[in-house]
């Protein structure tokens, strides 16, 4: 089939503002249905374009794919701010797509991370000429799963995306306009080369290439608690406005899989979903990693997202009776027999929630304490010292750091490092006699003590090989004043037990006989997140002249049963 490829058509939003428009779409003549994506990140980059689907491919199967650069992005006129204006956006979007002599006035959405932001703002509206959406690796809100997570500022993400994946390209498009110089270009280049350094700047309210090229993000770090500034442009705080069917994508080291997962938890029951995770990072749907690789099955191209896709858009865009809704409604990889597998439903409805205690003698921090789903009796607590200045080390998982697109810094990466600190807790079970699955969401529950009136606690969830080897399956953070909810900072009275609940999001994996599970406990996990300063106070204000160390405690005994709930799925 011939394509017909129309570049920078000129779409006006209804504030006169035109935003630059591509379309792909068959040549013969004819009306075909629209599959949308709009995104900030130039739409003349392939890799960009193609991250979450092939658009040609798409277009091949009859559809008119249309590609925007966001307002304020590119060759798009107006201001960028990030979320507020893409339900509006979208709207007048849609609508113009619906109407265009090529089109059916049949509309999907589709693409990731951003882009899923952008089908999910406008979903929440319910335009009329949309009829299904296709997010891929995004989420429910842009506070809890976006910015924070656990109350916990996502510092590594956030800066990495300010500077090095958007404020260059937000100084390039300046230059082409004439609202900047070589010089203000070679800033921004800077501030993108060097980002792991200015991962350690404070305070982080005082970042001057975040005041020049993100101004939005002061917002985001004038609003650390989940407020009505984050309400206001929460899809989940709108899911009964949302009637459009939806085929959600995630990773299991995406670091917005939370979100992923509650889209489709929230939205089931009253809209069609599928499913999709496979055990793919942020911006890189492949199965190869520095220190682990998952097969030739785990690559998007051969689980074939595409061909997802476009069944998803037949059915919804074409009335297609193709079979998709009777079909199991969830696809999962399944690491450790790294295979996919259908389900019908997440969780699974199968599952085994299972509580696996912390035990030790006092001395988890070398290595020796233990995991078994025997309840503890009198044992004493576990304590480490959190030094704001010589905070636990990021090493993969669901992280957005440089080096990204070769898959070096996220995703499942060996802990022995990090496990020989003195601030790092170890529990570990004895090695397997069976094969054990988990596949589910993953809760921590700590009793602790701190000498802080607010500190962290974090989590990880780790697969132990018999070499040695610990890998990363999932982890999380909560700061300790949002225990009560991310809408209540409450702060700790030195020397009193609180209870805490730490989300670890979820996982699937299969930890084969002869390995061991391993939960890990600390207070750190930088630049991830950013550090807790132990004050109580404002800590983007914060600079390391107000760093408090704070001697944290997790309590196992009888009355404080410290456990890990593991989803364990016991089958034939």
């Amino acid at each position: 089939m011939v394509l017909t490829i129309e570049k920078n058509l000129q779409v006006t939003m209804r504030d006169g503002v035109n935003l630059a428009t591509d379309v792909y779409r068959p040549a013969d003549a004819g009306r075909y249905p629209v599959i949308l994506m709009r995104l900030p990140y130039n739409k003349e980059q392939p890799v960009l374009l193609f991250l979450a689907g092939d658009i040609l491919r798409i277009a091949h199967a009859g559809y008119a794919v249309v590609v925007q650069d966001c307002r304020g992005t590119f060759q798009s006129g107006g201001e960028f701010d990030p979320y507020f204006q893409e339900a509006n956006d979208g709207i007048d979007t849609i609508a113009w797509a619906a109407t265009q002599r090529w089109s059916s006035g049949a509309v999907g959405m589709m693409g990731a991370s951003y882009y899923g932001a952008t089908q999910w703002l406008a979903a929440l509206e319910d335009p009329p000429a949309l009829k299904a959406i296709a997010p891929f690796i995004t989420t429910d809100q842009y506070y809890e799963k976006w910015t924070y997570q656990g109350g916990a500022f996502q510092l590594g993400f956030i800066l990495q995306w300010a500077t090095a994946t958007f404020g260059v390209g937000e100084a390039v498009r300046r230059l082409s306009h004439g609202e900047a110089t070589d010089a203000d270009l070679s800033v921004a280049i800077e501030a993108g080369d060097e980002v792991a350094d200015r991962y350690w700047h404070l305070p982080l309210s005082d970042l001057p290439e975040l005041a020049d090229l993100a101004p939005y993000v002061s917002d985001w770090i004038a609003h650390p608690d989940y407020d009505d500034y984050w309400r206001a442009i929460a899809p989940c705080e709108y899911y009964d406005r949302i009637t459009v069917p939806a085929l959600n994508f995630g990773g299991w080291y995406d670091l917005f899989l939370g979100g992923t997962l509650a889209n489709y938890q929230a939205m089931k029951a009253t809209t069609p979903q599928k499913l999709v995770i496979g055990p793919w990072v942020h911006g890189y749907n492949g199965g190869v990693f520095a220190e682990r690789n998952f097969g030739l099955l785990a690559h998007d191209g051969v689980a074939d997202v595409t061909n997802d896709q476009i069944r998803w858009f037949d059915r919804w865009l074409k009335g297609d009776d193709n079979g998709i809704e009777t079909e199991p409604p969830v696809k999962l990889f399944i690491m450790g027999s790294d295979r996919w597998r259908e389900e019908q439903d997440w969780p699974l409805p199968d599952t085994e929630w299972r509580k696996y205690y912390l035990h030790s003698d006092g001395r988890a921090g070398s290595i020796l304490g233990k995991l078994s789903t025997e309840s503890p009796a009198n044992e004493p607590a576990d304590s480490y010292v959190y030094d704001p200045r010589d905070p636990v080390p990021t090493v993969g998982g669901a992280t957005f750091l440089p080096g990204l697109f070769v898959a070096a810094n996220a995703g499942p990466r060996d802990q022995q490092a990090v496990e020989s600190r003195t601030d790092v807790l170890c529990y570990t079970t004895p090695a397997l006699l069976n094969d054990l699955e988990a596949t589910g969401p993953i809760t921590l529950v700590l009793y602790v003590r701190s000498s802080a009136v607010d500190t962290d606690f974090t989590g990880k969830l780790i697969d132990v090989y018999p070499d040695g080897r610990a890998m990363i399956l999932t982890d999380g953070i909560l700061r300790a004043r949002y225990r009560g909810g991310f809408d209540k900072p409450e702060m700790l009275t030195p020397g009193e037990i609180y209870r805490l609940e730490i989300d670890l999001v979820a996982t699937a994996n299969m930890f084969a006989a002869g390995h061991q599970i391993r939960l890990e406990v600390s207070s750190s996990n930088f630049p991830r997140f950013n550090r807790n300063t132990n004050t109580g106070g404002i800590i983007a204000k914060e600079t390391t002249a107000d760093f408090i160390i704070a001697t944290n405690e997790i309590l196992h005994d009888a009355e404080h049963p410290s456990y890990l709930l593991l989803p364990v799925i016991e089958r034939e």
